[in-house]
């Protein structure tokens, strides 16, 4: 009972904080995800038993430079497939047998883009002709709420088939298709709040972070089995750490940014 309501506090606070920012203003939301990726980094490098602290000043040029100085669709463009194909590069590692992957250049590369890359696009998102669009970036956040919601109720109550126990013992398909399923109804209903894009293409977005979010939270996890480790850290009671709060949202962020551009660009 202490562990549930130590997790239902960290959890409520987190939100709040969350909320805050998002509704505050663009700069507040800005400054708390510039945070959140250094904290995920950090817990990055332990995982991976990176050594230094160029990355942080790597991650904080990156981010400075394309929240504040680049407005080239093309230079955005550029970091956008960097960070995705750093992402996809992530899902041989998922899917090897091989205990040691990656040398120091490569982990320096793959911390910047997959956590400091996933960061920039998480916090690039919600801006749309210089416009801060507070539902849509709540809404994002939503979709990945109710699937994890569901995904662990429907997993828990009716999951038989493991997902992929090699990495994460506890999910299964079952739960997986659960969570999906709410994530699409939830999509629906936001459609019908948030106009920016219309039902259908809130449904499609759903998939596309649904997936992607299953896939970066699976990539964390085996960062953590490799490691040895239970959790990334232990900054959130109860939740364990940052990086283990945003795996999914940081992975989804370039894709979920690539399927708005898109529908921007198809408009």
């Amino acid at each position: 009972m202490k562990e549930i309501l130590r997790r239902a506090l960290t959890g409520a606070v987190y939100i709040i904080l969350l909320l805050s920012a998002v509704f505050l203003n663009s700069d507040a939301f800005d400054f708390l995800f510039m945070t959140f990726g250094l904290a995920c980094l950090y817990e990055y490098k332990k995982l991976v038993h990176l050594k230094g602290y160029y990355i942080f000043i790597a991650y904080l040029a990156l981010w400075w430079a394309y929240i504040y100085l680049v407005n080239d669709q093309v230079l955005i463009n550029i970091l956008m497939f960097i960070t995705i194909a750093i992402d996809i590069a992530l899902l041989f590692f998922l899917f090897s047998k091989k205990k040691k992957l990656f040398n120091r250049i490569q982990k320096f590369i793959i911390g910047l883009f997959y956590v400091g890359g996933g960061c920039i696009f998480l916090t690039m998102i919600p801006y749309k002709d210089n416009e801060f669009a507070k539902l849509l970036i709540m809404g994002i956040f939503i979709l990945i709420w109710v699937n994890d919601t569901f995904a662990y109720l429907v997993g828990r109550s009716l999951g038989r088939t493991k997902l992929y126990s090699a990495v994460s013992p506890k999910k299964t398909v079952e739960g997986s298709l659960g969570g999906f399923i709410f994530a699409i109804l939830a999509a629906f209903i936001m459609g019908k709040f948030e106009t920016l894009i219309d039902p259908l293409q809130w449904m499609i977005l759903a998939s596309v972070i649904v997936i992607t979010g299953s896939l970066g939270d699976l990539i964390e996890s085996k960062f953590k089995r490799v490691a040895k480790v239970k959790d990334s850290g232990a900054i959130l009671p109860g939740h364990g750490g940052m990086l283990d709060r945003l795996d999914s949202l940081i992975f989804a962020a370039p894709f979920a940014y690539l399927t708005l551009y898109i529908f921007t660009y198809v408009s």
